[in-house]
């Protein structure tokens, strides 16, 4: 009796055992699917759409000049390559190279002592013809005297004031001499012909130089005023033209950069024809250059003002966009989601693109980040060294982070 009941116990502590076994699993498997159930939502949250990063500015209303820019070089208003108009050896130079000087500066002197010395004998040689002229004049009175009594020929009398007239052209010429050999004078004396800066010297004290001399002694530049002379198309004569009509035209140099302005000078004139080639005109304005920004042949970006425009709605030109439906930007709405706008641009100045139809002042557009962006996209702005700069041509600032 013992014995069977010692058996039956055994497989029922088995089945026991398997149930507990099957039990743990089914509450650790009802754990896991709770857990997995609750982290559905989050993991469908983590996936939602994320707001895009953008670069914004801010629609302005303000005065926006317009300019038309061309290439140009500097060029002296006058140059002078001084030469000498007599022979003779260099006794002075009075000058240091890159002086400036101003007209009727004594520059170079050349020995003056051999043009003295035919001065003096073209002098004596009047003196002589004087002389012979004053006698001839009395002869001539005294036949004139004796014609009436007859006691002398009247072809006599014609041949002494034949006489006279050629002793007085004789003194007229030794005149011209005198006058000729004072000039040759006055050539040994090199003044300067205008107010101006030289260049580097080409002769040294005790040269001997000829008129004959092909090289020049020295080049005088004006570099104030000085004039820069560049091109524009043709196509821009007549405006220019009007409006030179109602007010002097303003002229900006810059670098080869368009970074650093030079000099701001006015229009002086427009060339007479345009050049078949290139379909342009040559244009030539006018400096004071009182810093000495400008040297000749030096190459400058010019910035012509043609007028301008007066409460003009501006916008970054980094906002235009361009699509098949036309130009648009995109504009942020007060949930920080945007929109395309299209717009209608009636000019683009640098960095500054001016607004005829599509938004007013306040309004706020991407100028940067666009090509993640479609219509209804949300997105987060922030502000970038690039925009946070920008600026339009009157130094006002277009850009700004407004606030969330």
């Amino acid at each position: 009796m013992n014995i069977e009941r010692n058996i039956g116990s055994g497989p029922r502590k088995y089945l026991s055992a398997r149930i507990l076994v099957i039990a743990a699993v089914a509450v650790t498997c009802g754990v896991l699917f709770g857990c997995s159930v609750g982290a559905k939502p989050q993991k469908a949250q983590a996936a939602g759409p994320r707001s895009v990063s953008v670069a914004v500015a801010t629609v302005q209303k303000q005065d926006v000049p317009v300019y038309l820019t061309g290439l140009g070089s500097v060029t002296a208003f006058f140059t002078a390559n001084i030469k000498s108009r007599v022979d003779g050896q260099i006794m002075k130079v009075n000058f240091v190279e890159g002086q400036f000087v101003h007209e009727g500066d004594l520059l170079i002197e050349i020995d003056p002592r051999p043009y003295q010395v035919q001065l003096e004998q073209m002098e004596a040689q009047l003196f002589k013809d004087q002389a012979s002229l004053r006698d001839a004049k009395l002869n001539y009175d005294r036949y004139v005297a004796l014609i009436p009594s007859g006691s002398i020929a009247q072809q006599q009398v014609d041949t002494q004031k034949a006489t006279v007239d050629q002793l007085e052209g004789q003194v007229r010429t030794d005149q011209a001499q005198i006058d000729n050999a004072k000039l040759q004078i006055v050539y040994c004396h090199i003044t300067a012909p205008f107010t101006g800066r030289v260049g580097l010297r080409q002769v040294d004290p005790g040269n001997i130089i000829h008129a004959t001399d092909t090289t020049s002694m020295l080049i005088l530049t004006q570099l104030q005023p000085i004039a820069v002379i560049f091109t524009l198309p043709e196509v821009y004569l007549p405006e220019i033209t009007q409006h030179m009509k109602n007010s002097t035209l303003a002229v900006d140099a810059l670098d080869e950069d368009k970074k650093t302005k030079l000099a701001t000078g006015k229009l002086l004139t427009i060339d007479n024809e345009i050049d078949p080639t290139t379909g342009t005109a040559k244009l030539k304005a006018v400096f004071d250059n009182k810093d000495n920004q400008l040297w000749p042949n030096q190459f400058v970006n010019v910035n012509l003002l043609l007028e301008t425009r007066k409460n003009s709605t501006v916008v970054p030109t980094a906002a235009i966009l361009r699509g098949p439906q036309g130009t648009f930007v995109y504009a942020m709405n007060a949930d920080k989601t945007v929109e395309d706008k299209p717009v209608t641009v009636a000019l683009t100045q640098g960095n500054t693109t001016v607004i005829s139809d599509g938004l007013k002042v306040g309004d706020v557009v991407v100028t940067d980040g666009q090509d993640k962006l479609q219509r209804g996209s949300r997105v987060e702005p922030r502000s970038t060294p690039s925009n946070a700069g920008q600026r339009n041509a009157n130094g006002n600032s277009l850009s700004g982070t407004p606030g969330a």
